[in-house]
Parts: C-alpha cells; structure tokens; sequence
C-alpha cells in the first residue's frame, strides 16, 4: 500500500497532466461536432482493424467445425443425386391403386458415408490411403471410395476397427472400368506408377473419336461406383504397334497430393453382383 502512495507522489505531476489532458479532449469531442465526428471515425477504423484480427484468429479456430459440417452436408447432397436411386417401373402392369401415397416410389441404390483421411502415400508402385470416422463400421471390403468433388479414389480393401485402407488408383494392381463420356467406349483404368495423377485408359478402339480434354466418366459397369462419377480427363492420346487400340493418358480429377475428406459408396446391388458371380465362376469350373 506504501508503495500505491510513494508512486502517486513521485508521478503526481505526470498523473496530474495525463488526467487533464483526457478530461480536455472529452470536453472538446463532446462540445464540438468536428471533432466528434473525428474522433468517432478514428475509433471506428481503430476497433474495426481489432475485430478484423480478432475475427481471423477466431475463423482459424473454426476451421474444423467447419470443414466437418461441410462434409457432412456434402454428405447429405450426394445422398440425393439422381444415379444413386431405382424408380420402380409399374408402365407393364395395370391395377388399381387404392393407397393414397406416390405409386412411383423411389428405391435407394447407393449410399454416401464421409470419411476423414489420415495417411495417404503417392510415391510407391502400391500406393494405399487410410481412413477413419464415425462410418467407418458401416464399410466393407469392396466398397468405392469418392472425393469430395465426386471423383474416383479407389477402392476399400481392409477394414479393421475404426480404419480401413484403401487401394487407390494410384495402384499397379488397381483396375477400374472407365468410359469416354462423349462417344461411350469403355475401357480398363491403370496406372504405370510414374506420375501421379497421370493414369492410363487401355482397350479403346482406334475408330473411337478421342480428343485432348475428353471426359473419363465410371461405366457402370459394376456394382461398386455409379454410372458418371468422374474419373479424369485426356492429356495424350497414342495409337498401340501391336493391335488396333489406342493408349489414352488421363489426368486424375482427384487429386491425390492433397486428400483430406472422402466419401464410401454403399451399393446395394454389390453383394447379389458378387453372389452371382461367383456362382457362375463355379459353374464353369
């Protein structure tokens, strides 16, 4: 307490002159209209530079909660695309519908789960990518795995508690079915392993009409990616020696450098697909 007294004594001329000099400028701002103004504009770019800095340091903070809440709306709109539905088709039977409900009822084909990467390699022949989330137990081995834009990353091989690992396109042994979305030839997806990002579409005939920039679309030819999902597009297009294909380079829409969110597709058709395949492989042995 001493000491409160010994400051206030030693500085009382400085405390004294501070103390009249804000007392004047309230006087002045407050009897004087230009200086009010002045003074309020001053103050208002001063706290508004605060709330800016403020603001940033805040949004950085808020960067998860909102990246979560926006995968988990993209989520949501995915759910709703077109492709991922059957409408029963009622047009060869005639009856007379006494239910007070739509007769052209919707059936649910695909499902989008969200997923949160937390390992992903580029540089390897066999590249993998791991994911874990909150849907993580609802995956199985099989299912397709999507970007946040709707492109194609690859396809679950493992699932293991609350990760599963998926085999990315960026994978000698990966082999997706892909499709030119102008003229409809399918071919088979694979990578080399030199450049990431750059895959190859083999087995397109050389009477296809190719052109540098062309879309590579999902087929839908299997019951793991809908027909549309995108794939890639074309950066070099060279004629085979040995048959009468061409081998077409496409670069990823995906892009596998930077991976943070990703979507599983749940088919409902993949498991009955499986069955009857395996049966007929039975068969024929």
């Amino acid at each position: 307490m001493g000491n409160i007294f010994l400051f206030i004594r030693r500085f009382s001329n400085l405390l004294l002159f501070l103390f009249l000099q804000v007392l004047s400028i309230y006087f002045i701002v407050s009897y004087s209209k230009f200086h009010e103004a002045a003074f309020g504009n001053t103050a208002n770019k001063f706290t508004g530079r605060i709330n800016k800095q403020f603001n940033k340091v805040e949004y950085y903070f808020q960067l998860k909660r909102t990246n979560d809440s926006l995968v988990k709306a993209n989520e949501r709109l995915y759910n709703k695309l077109r492709y991922n539905f059957n409408i029963a088709d009622s047009s060869d039977k005639v009856f007379l519908d006494t239910i007070k409900v739509d007769s052209v009822s919707r059936f649910r084909k695909f499902n989008f789960l969200n997923a949160k990467v937390v390992a992903n390699s580029i540089a390897a022949q066999s590249n993998f990518i791991v994911i874990t989330g909150d849907n993580v137990h609802n995956f199985k081995k099989g299912m397709g795995i999507v970007g946040i834009n709707n492109d194609v990353v690859g396809v679950i091989t493992e699932v293991d508690g609350n990760y599963a690992t998926v085999m990315s396109l960026l994978h000698k042994d990966s082999k997706l079915s892909g499709k030119l979305l102008k003229g409809g030839e399918t071919g088979t997806l694979s990578w080399d392993g030199k450049k990431p990002n750059i895959l190859s579409l083999n087995n397109i005939p050389k009477s296809a009409k190719i052109s540098l920039g062309d879309t590579i679309i999902t087929s839908g030819f299997s019951a793991i990616f809908p027909k549309g999902i995108l794939i890639g597009r074309v950066t070099d297009i060279q004629p085979e020696t040995t048959n009468n294909n061409y081998r077409i380079a496409l670069k990823t829409t995906a892009n596998f450098y930077n991976i943070e969110y990703v979507y599983a597709i749940e088919s409902a058709d993949a498991e009955p697909v499986k069955n009857i395949l395996e049966k007929a492989k039975a068969s024929a042995n």
